[in-house]
């Protein structure tokens, strides 16, 4: 047990620090949290942006509906486009990122594809 010494004042008067640190370092730890699960997920649904767009681009080449596939392949509320410019079809797919809060502002991903028409083929379909 601590005598009236100096030492024993000292841990009287840090009595409850560690309370009150946590209390005050909690939030900053759950908020980088958060921001850490929506940089994962914006990762992940920027990648199967970009397998759809691959897809979609893939597919309009070969003579199919680029639309059709990449809608097939893309995350959940994506936008698919398919553009033909002369031997080029281009896919692009916009999908919105789930945010873990409903105050964070939403992200929005994309991935673009490019493809050469394939010859021999009836021509690109958007």
């Amino acid at each position: 047990m601590p005598g009236p010494g100096p030492a024993g004042r000292r841990r009287s008067r840090e009595r409850g620090s560690f309370t009150a640190e946590l209390a005050a370092g909690l939030p900053a730890l759950m908020l980088l949290l958060v921001a850490g699960l929506s940089a994962v997920d914006a990762v992940t649904t920027r990648a199967a942006c970009l397998d759809a767009a691959r897809e979609a681009a893939l597919a309009a080449a070969r003579g199919g509906s680029g639309s059709t596939v990449g809608a097939r392949h893309a995350p959940a509320g994506a936008a698919v486009t398919v553009s033909v410019a002369g031997d080029q079809v281009t896919a692009s797919v916009r999908a919105p990122v789930r945010t873990f809060g409903a105050r964070l502002p939403g992200l929005t991903v994309s991935g673009v594809a490019v493809a050469a028409v394939e010859p021999g083929t009836p021509g690109p379909v958007s």
